[in-house]
């Protein structure tokens, strides 16, 4: 366990956290004290919370679609019924789907983008407001992304456009009620191969060409020209989350080692 304790006390829900950064966040702020909410519609996430509790942390896992305000509410309900209130929410559920250039995206692949990577932090922020409201107090982190500049994945670009308005609307809607709103645009990030892919359909030849591009542009991208590790995106966030950053609010902070997005 971390000799740091900033979470001590609080309740934070950390969406899409049976893998990579979702993963690394709810185990780490478990580790500074924090009772985790862990939420995924993989019963993956069931195994994170059993090892933080393992662990001698205290968390919970909640299997929920995000893509829906029902699977939401359900979420923040069940929060607040184990640990009486949520003062943060970590809105980590995303990712791209499909890289290609935009021309070759179909209608519903366009839909299901904006879907994964929009919705559920739309969702989320709307579920987990009122509380936040009612008791004065409250932090939202949404996880957003580099890639609002970038090639071969213009849906996602757009839905992480949106979290970064979001951010920055909700931002000026809620200081006065004492809740802070910022976002992480995380970079390209190493992390173990997903237990769960995204598309769970074998790529073409063509497909993977067009995803290397999307690699070799973000390396390049990047003035360390390199991906980042998990720990360093989950650094921010849990910064973010803290009090330490106390005196920020509608700020994206992008963590793409020099790359602004």
């Amino acid at each position: 366990m971390r000799k740091t304790q900033r979470f001590a006390g609080r309740t934070m829900i950390v969406t899409g956290a049976a893998q990579g950064i979702g993963r690394g966040v709810a185990v780490t702020a478990a580790a500074e004290g924090a009772n985790v909410v862990l939420v995924d519609r993989a019963t993956l996430v069931e195994e994170v919370a059993a090892e933080i509790v393992a662990g001698g942390g205290t968390a919970i896992s909640i299997n929920a679609d995000l893509e829906t305000f029902a699977g939401a509410q359900a979420m923040v309900a069940a929060a607040i019924a184990a640990f009486g209130r949520v003062d943060i929410l970590v809105n980590n559920v995303g990712g791209t789907i499909w890289a290609k250039p935009y021309e070759h995206y179909a209608e519903v692949e366009i839909e299901a983008e904006i879907r994964r990577s929009l919705f559920p932090t739309l969702w989320g922020c709307r579920a987990v407001l009122p509380g936040m409201i009612e008791q004065r107090a409250g932090v939202i982190v949404n996880v957003s992304s580099i890639a609002t500049r970038s090639i071969h994945r213009v849906p996602y670009a757009a839905a992480k456009g949106g979290v970064n308005a979001l951010t920055a609307s909700l931002a000026f809607e809620h200081a006065a009620d004492g809740i802070r709103v910022n976002a992480v645009a995380t970079g390209g990030t190493e992390a173990p191969p997903r237990r769960i892919p995204r598309n769970t359909q074998q790529q073409s030849e063509q497909e993977s060409t067009w995803y290397q591009a999307i690699v070799d542009q973000t390396m390049a991208s990047s003035l360390m020209h390199r991906y980042g590790t998990i720990e360093e995106q989950v650094g921010v966030i849990l910064f973010l989350a803290s009090d330490e950053a106390s005196y920020m609010t509608g700020t994206v902070v992008p963590v793409g080692g020099g790359d602004l997005g």
